[in-house]
């Protein structure tokens, strides 16, 4: 039998993660604590696509980000075969979330940065799967039905950014100091998640203060739901990993049991 694998939630910043040896250096420790995993499922803030969309096999990544060094455009993660998986995710899904794989589409920068610095080696079949909806009941729901993965030995991430408030950013150094709506909205977020409060983090876009500062547009929250969902009791505080912020964003990040 597999190891049980947790279900996580991960801010994945943007390509320049890959040289921050601080940020790179807290993901590469957490997946290597992880019991590896025989493949991973990720849920992006970058790919919002209904009805549920999964990623191809064999294809270039998406290099879905501009004024970049080129070098990130030249790299690289060519998995192995996932189908087996993209397949279980399908057979998971009820009627009422039809599941269709996109045959062009490969890993988006939310998806292919952050494993590269998690699992280098680029062994681990990996699917992304598109965010069919904002809503969190429904997020929640789909989260629930993914988790018997876990027991497969399926890592479950929901990538995003805990808050991505980029229009009301003024200073763009990696160690800029936090706006309060940033700061605000982490401890919120901070104190629900300690507490295994979901009905709060669900009503965020009434109660949350530092909103709508905070995420403007909520796709890099959202993923988080995924991740609550799949837990074996979602209302479990889950652990808080990494915290603390990175361009004044705050890159909280946590794993569920």
């Amino acid at each position: 039998m597999p190891d049980q694998m947790p279900a996580l939630y991960i801010g994945h910043g943007a390509p320049p993660l890959l040289d921050d040896p601080l940020w790179s250096g807290q993901l590469a420790a957490w997946s290597a604590e992880l019991p590896r995993p025989r493949a991973v499922l990720i849920v992006s803030a970058h790919w919002e696509s209904a009805p549920i969309m999964l990623s191809a096999q064999g294809v270039d990544l998406v290099y879905d980000f501009g004024g970049f060094p080129a070098k990130y455009y030249q790299m690289t993660y060519d998995t192995p075969d996932a189908s087996a998986l993209a397949a279980r995710v399908a057979a998971l899904m009820p009627d009422t979330e039809p599941v269709h794989q996109h045959t062009s589409r490969g890993l988006d920068h939310g998806a292919w940065v952050p494993l590269r610095i998690m699992y280098p080696d680029a062994d681990i079949p990996v699917v992304q799967m598109s965010l069919p909806t904002s809503d969190p009941e429904r997020l929640l729901a789909i989260g629930q039905r993914l988790r018997p993965l876990r027991d497969e030995g399926v890592l479950i991430i929901g990538s995003g950014f805990l808050t991505h408030g980029l229009p009301f950013l003024t200073e763009w150094r990696l160690d800029a100091a936090a706006p309060g709506w940033s700061v605000d909205f982490d401890l919120w977020a901070a104190d629900a998640l300690g507490r295994g409060d979901v009905d709060t983090l669900a009503a965020y876009r009434s109660t949350a203060p530092g909103m709508p500062y905070a995420h403007p547009t909520v796709e890099h929250f959202i993923p988080l739901f995924i991740a609550l969902g799949a837990a074996t009791d979602p209302d479990e505080p889950p652990a808080q990993v990494i915290d603390g912020y990175w361009m004044g964003l705050a890159k909280r990040s946590f794993q569920v049991a």
